[in-house]
């Protein structure tokens, strides 16, 4: 599909959830069978939150909620990205909070402090090591960015996992502040277009999340392509890869939760 697009004349852009700065989004491409240089570039909640730290927080300490080093190689270059930032792992002593990852408060080697895990998290969504510190965050105040406002994330086996957009979800009952980088957010999408060059009636943006890729579209004034059959609805349609639902499940799914795609597809191919 990529290759067909692409030899076509169409203009394709990457616009992701995850962490990682763009270069690295691009740079696991080839792993997934597509060529890089078939892409205008690629738009990341990472990069755009990395750029706020950037020009919002110079010179501060930010309490970093990230992965474990073994299961993502990029918190480095999200950390360079973000400038003259400090690490601590001490509520008291933070200017701002990150929600960047699962698995671990990120220590500080300048201070011999070890990463501390965060329990259960991301396995089962237990904030029993997360909660007080969330709590006394909110207390003091602290603004959280967050860098992949995902709720969820599919793991083999249709198996669904809880992303930083939970923690954030969860720091805002306790009357703490956000600010959200990526989709559903507007600006995240003017950012992808701006990179693409084309108007917004040229532009169809595909994904199979309705919270995220459809809301985000239609606020934007895009179209959208909704791909039913992979990704986080499968399991509540009752799918198999490969398969549409009839028109009732359809219905019945956009009415439950308020959103409506402009088109809808099993997978996204020929």
């Amino acid at each position: 599909m990529v290759q067909t697009l692409k030899d076509s004349g169409k203009k394709l852009a990457i616009l992701s959830n995850t962490s990682s700065p763009g270069s690295f989004a691009l740079g696991k491409l080839r792993r997934y069978g597509f060529d890089p240089e078939h892409f205008e570039g690629a738009v990341t909640s990472g990069e755009e939150a990395s750029k706020h730290i950037y020009s919002n927080y110079q010179g501060c300490k930010a309490l970093l909620l990230t992965w474990n080093s073994d299961s993502n190689s990029n918190i480095e270059q999200f950390l360079k990205q973000c400038g003259d930032i400090e690490l601590t792992q001490d509520p008291e002593d933070a200017d701002l909070i990150i929600a960047h990852g699962m698995h671990v408060i990120r220590g500080n080697l300048n201070d011999n402090l070890k990463d501390i895990s965060l329990g259960g998290l991301f396995s089962n969504e237990d904030y029993k090591v997360l909660d007080p510190v969330l709590k006394k965050c909110a207390a003091l105040r602290l603004p959280m960015i967050n860098s992949n406002p995902d709720m969820v994330v599919v793991m083999p086996g249709g198996i669904l996992a809880p992303m930083p957009g939970k923690i954030s979800a969860r720091y805002e009952e306790l009357g703490g502040k956000c600010a959200f980088f990526g989709k559903p957010h507007q600006p995240h999408f003017e950012a992808c277009i701006e990179q693409l060059g084309l108007t917004k009636d040229r532009v169809v943006h595909v994904g199979d999340s309705l919270h995220h890729d459809i809301v985000g579209a239609n606020d934007t004034g895009i179209a959208s392509v909704f791909v039913a059959s992979a990704g986080v609805h499968a399991k509540e349609l009752g799918l198999n890869l490969g398969e549409l639902p009839n028109d009732d499940a359809l219905t019945d799914l956009f009415t439950r939760h308020g959103i409506i795609p402009t088109h809808t597809v099993p997978l996204f191919r020929l």
